[in-house]
């Protein structure tokens, strides 16, 4: 990947300076941190959008479901679920 572009920004003093002195520390350069902090925030964004809509996906598939007749109330699971349990502890 080429680097082309300048990227400026405008930071604390003091923040700059922790921030070289770790980079240092590191023996990597200000600007490979840099890079790999924008990379990562970039990738989790991503995964934060996706989930996002993987959700809303998830959420309108059950409206539809409900608009349909197909759902069943909290009630109807509740009991649902109570029965195998009572069936679980009853096995073990």
């Amino acid at each position: 990947m080429s680097k082309q572009a300048v990227f400026t920004m405008k930071l604390e003093p003091e923040l700059r300076e922790q921030f070289l002195a770790e980079a240092e520390a590191a023996h990597r350069p200000a600007s490979q941190v840099v890079r790999e902090l924008m990379r990562e925030f970039v990738q989790r964004q991503r995964q934060v959008r996706e989930y996002d809509e993987f959700l809303q996906h998830k959420v309108e598939v059950a409206r539809t479901s409900m608009r349909a007749g197909r759902g069943r109330s909290n009630d109807e699971i509740e009991a649902k679920f109570a029965a195998r349990r009572t069936k679980a502890a009853d096995q073990a």
